[in-house]
């Protein structure tokens, strides 16, 4: 299958660059499951951007790079920030119903996230990625330019080797300005066919890793089963740097219930008065708040302070969750701002209107990811990364709520816009370098048992010390298992045939590998990591960034 643009993932990401390249393009979306089965689809907030004459592009900088704590890149902060708007309308164009508010310069609803200093977060009552995901869906489905692939996972990039000088790298490199990169071309990639079990060949001019973070990797998230790190790992084994892995974003509020499975209750709910407070069934303080203890900004601090506030409430006091109670406002008020949180609460017997949310801190955001510039570039030519996937350098040490709609949203039309300005490569070009998959030399897999506890294994591996607080001791215990695990499943790569769950658990340990290096690296708790060996903040920032040719793999 030849295209101009291979799109791997079909998230807010990845279905954005393909509408703006689908008028002059052919493009193929690669989707590992059915098209909206991504972490898009479950975002519930909304999308941060100055919106309103009380609000300001500075003030939106300002917040980002709080949240960040000194590793935003402040002119990628700005860049984005600063098309927020045209972003907005766009959507607005292709038919989002976002909720409306008569009253509001725009005619929608704003309401607030924790670090935000103002109403900026547009949303779809508290659906906003579904109903956006919908309403692209629908457009992406139609357009003849557009082939969908669904069920189809990504295997292996393919690269061919170029002429040095061709090589120089568009990519900011933190690292050293006169570095140069491996010789090495994107032409697409090799997919897996999950209805015919088969390995395929997808040549492409271009190719973008839309293909969402790695919330998988640990054992409790509100991801979905999609968030494998597919690209983040893919692009590290083809030669790309990835950065800031150690940055893992644990949501402070997901639903705790024996039967509730990632469900996240969201942020707004926060931003519209919900209160934090020990479990009634406590045996002292009972019912009382507590964030006061933590930050000044209370409920409404970022999320790193919220998430090690539980976290330290949960283990001081023994507890299996904490109460997020809104149940003070009024039952309209709920029923009509969060009408997806009240409904599926009530299907596990919680009332919202008359009783606290039980709730546990849990992974929620890969900060970090393959190292890009504000194209889409990655350090081999023809390749890109964009959304949750990449790391451009807007999140720095910890994600500003709601900022990760509008990054997917303001980089994948940066990205479609760089590849529109380049020129195809020929036909002939492309064939002369690849070859088709060639799986003659392996074996149906035996003993389907070996991957489900790799998977299970390296996810409580995570959860247990890689976690919300840290220290070097279990980051070494965690790095010496998963480099096993590593063994043992390359093993099993090279001795099989694939399969979907071998390529998610093959990828889930090269992910945790990058996160547990990352945080062995920094000798410092800054944002989303808090190590206890060393608990204070240096006075220089500096991003992580681990490179594949330099002895890590």
């Amino acid at each position: 299958m030849k295209f101009d643009v291979a799109i791997i993932g079909s998230g807010l990401a990845g279905l954005t660059v393909a509408l703006h390249l689908a008028c002059d393009k052919k493009v193929v979306v690669i989707s590992k499951r059915a098209l909206l089965d991504g972490a898009s689809n479950w975002a519930q907030g909304g999308i941060a951007a100055v919106l309103d004459s009380h609000d300001s592009h500075a003030a939106h900088i300002a917040d980002t790079l709080t949240a960040g704590v000194g590793l935003c890149d402040e002119a990628v902060v700005r860049y984005i920030v600063e098309n927020g708007k045209s972003a907005i309308d766009w959507l607005i164009e292709q038919g989002v119903p976002f909720t409306p508010d008569a009253k509001a310069e725009l005619g929608f609803h704003l309401t607030r996230e924790g670090g935000h200093s103002q109403r900026r977060i547009i949303h779809a009552a508290d659906a906003t990625g579904h109903v956006v995901q919908v309403t692209l869906e629908q457009k992406v489905r139609a357009h003849p330019n557009i082939t969908l692939l669904e069920n189809h996972s990504g295997v292996k990039l393919i690269t061919r080797r170029i002429g040095r000088t061709q090589a120089e790298t568009r990519v900011k490199d933190v690292a050293d300005s006169d570095r140069r990169i491996d010789p090495l071309q994107c032409l697409g990639l090799y997919v897996f066919d999950e209805v015919s079990d088969r390995v395929e060949t997808v040549l492409a001019d271009h190719t973008v890793l839309a293909t969402g973070g790695a919330g998988k990797v640990y054992l409790h998230t509100s991801n979905p089963d999609t968030a494998t790190g597919d690209g983040i790992a893919m692009a590290w084994r083809a030669g790309c740097r990835v950065s800031n892995m150690e940055f893992m974003q644990f949501h402070p509020t997901c639903l705790y219930h024996p039967t509730a499975k990632s469900f996240l209750i969201s942020e707004a709910l926060r931003g519209e008065g919900g209160l934090l407070k020990i479990p009634t069934k406590a045996e002292t303080d009972a019912g009382q708040r507590f964030m006061q203890h933590y930050d000044e900004r209370l409920e409404l601090a970022p999320r790193d302070v919220v998430a090690r506030a539980i976290d330290a409430e949960i283990k001081k006091r023994g507890l299996n969750h904490v109460d997020l109670d809104i149940s003070h406002c009024s039952p309209g008020f709920i029923e009509e701002h969060f009408p997806t949180i009240y409904a599926r609460c009530l299907t596990y017997g919680i009332d919202i209107t008359r009783e606290p949310i039980p709730v546990v801190p849990a992974m929620h955001f890969t900060c970090g990811g393959v190292v890009t510039d504000l194209a889409g570039c990655t350090d081999i030519p023809c390749l890109y990364a964009v959304g949750e996937a990449a790391c451009t350098g807007l999140h720095g040490a910890n994600r500003l709520a709601s900022n990760s709609l509008l990054e997917c949203l303001v980089m994948g039309r940066s990205t479609a816009q760089f590849i529109k300005r380049q020129a195809a490569r020929t036909e002939m070009r492309m064939q002369e370098a690849v070859s088709d998959w060639d799986d003659s030399r392996v074996a149906d897999a035996d003993e389907a048992v070996v991957i489900s506890h790799a998977w299970d294994e390296v996810r409580r591996l995570m959860w247990n010390y890689v976690g919300i607080v840290r220290t070097d001791k279990r980051l070494a215990r965690a790095q010496h298992r998963i480099h096993l695990l590593q063994e043992e499943i390359e093993a099993y790569y090279r001795s099989y045939r694939v399969s979907s769950n071998m390529l998610e658990c093959r990828n889930l340990i090269q992910v945790a590998a990058l996160v547990v290096q990352s945080a062995l690296s920094r000798k410092e708790s800054r944002g989303l990591h808090f190590c206890q060996d060393y608990p204070y903040i240096l006075p220089k920032a500096l991003p992580t960034v681990l490179t594949p040719n330099a002895g890590f793999r």
